[in-house]
């Protein structure tokens, strides 16, 4: 039985073909109008000989006009066959690359992400298509193992406080012995538990709401929320020795202004939780033209530059402890570089030879 993809693929080649046998047929009439009529006025011409001068002269009668309608004709009804054969032989000749590109396309979503069309030469527009379409691949490739890996990950850091819970309480309940302090130790271990998920869960809910994309657009000062994040983070600053430079100026843009913040949060976290002891965090905001800048560097271990990419990747760490504290989830800076994306921003890192970071994201 004949499939609806043969049927509009013999759809396109039979019009392609009646278009291009249509030109031929057009140029073949217009060929025999321009050679009939001037042939219909010639008229033949017929020697006599003439001993004395072997001039010729003499005239003849015309080529009939029943001649020449009965040879045009004859030529039509033979062009009519060769105007359409060669009309499918170039129709199937130019959709051939397509039929390839289909049929390629078909095992690529059947599964088989790591195929390609590659459409060598000629450079021409189906190619270009081609080209496109390999480029789309592969992204559709890499978005899809890094939400394998996402989910992986995510698995991973939701199932391990939760298996821990359950043996806390197993545990508890086990012992018979266990009285109201033992009872009372345990679940103060299972709430800790319980906010290590909340805050996981939390970041995990912020990074979907920012890949997800912009739903308001407000106008805002980024100093202005640095200096609220600021309010709620000294504290723990100086309770590691860390100490806090601004320099805030009014950096007015749009965007939205949950996101925002979130971004500001988990920059200044990041730059708090990464430090050395007696460390420096320098926080700057400022107006440049037509962009608002946040820019914040700080202290900590060195950081290779071919690691600082990957840091921007959801469940991505330098190093498993890199400061001798579990309290990362390694989404902090994959919740920036989203929000960043989702407001067309601009981010910037650098490693800083002694250490620590840049960090600078520019609005429009």
């Amino acid at each position: 039985m004949t499939s609806p993809q043969q049927l509009t693929r013999r759809s396109l080649q039979t019009r392609l073909a009646l278009a291009y046998a249509a030109g031929v047929y057009a140029a073949g009439v217009f060929v025999l109008v321009c050679v009939a009529v001037p042939l219909a006025g010639i008229q033949s011409t017929k020697p006599k000989d003439q001993p004395s001068s072997g001039a010729i002269t003499g005239t003849g009668n015309g080529i009939s006009l029943p001649q020449l309608l009965t040879g045009s004709a004859v030529a039509l009804v033979i062009l009519i066959p060769v105007a359409l054969a060669l009309g499918w032989f170039v129709a199937g000749r130019f959709l051939h690359p397509l039929r390839t590109m289909t049929a390629t396309a078909k095992i690529i979503s059947a599964g088989d992400l790591h195929r390609r069309l590659d459409l060598g030469e000629p450079t021409d527009e189906l190619t270009e298509l081609g080209h496109t379409l390999d480029d789309l691949f592969a992204r559709l490739q890499a978005s899809f193992d890094a939400q394998r890996h996402f989910v992986a990950n995510a698995s991973h850091e939701l199932r391990t406080p939760l298996a821990g819970l359950r043996t806390l309480l197993e545990v508890a309940l086990a012992d018979p012995d266990a009285d109201a302090d033992t009872l009372r130790s345990a679940c103060q271990e299972a709430l800790a538990l319980g906010g290590h998920q909340e805050r996981l869960v939390k970041a995990l809910l912020v990074l979907a709401t920012s890949e997800r994309g912009i739903s308001r657009w407000d106008t805002l000062d980024l100093a202005h929320i640095v200096e609220g994040v600021l309010a709620s983070r000294r504290g723990q600053a100086t309770e590691r020795g860390i100490d806090l430079a601004e320099h805030l100026t009014p950096a007015v843009t749009a965007g939205d202004p949950r996101l925002i913040e979130s971004l500001v949060t988990n920059l200044i976290d990041n730059a708090i939780r990464h430090n050395h002891r007696e460390g420096h965090i320098e926080i700057t905001t400022q107006t440049s033209g037509t962009q608002a800048t946040l820019t914040i560097t700080n202290s900590g271990p060195a950081i290779p530059n071919d690691q600082v990419q990957r840091l921007f990747q959801p469940f991505q760490k330098l190093a498993p402890d890199r400061n001798g504290r579990r309290d990362g989830y390694g989404l902090g800076l994959a919740i920036v570089n989203a929000v960043t994306q989702a407001h067309h921003a601009t981010l910037t890192t650098s490693t800083r030879p002694e250490g620590g970071l840049s960090i600078a994201v520019r609005f429009a």
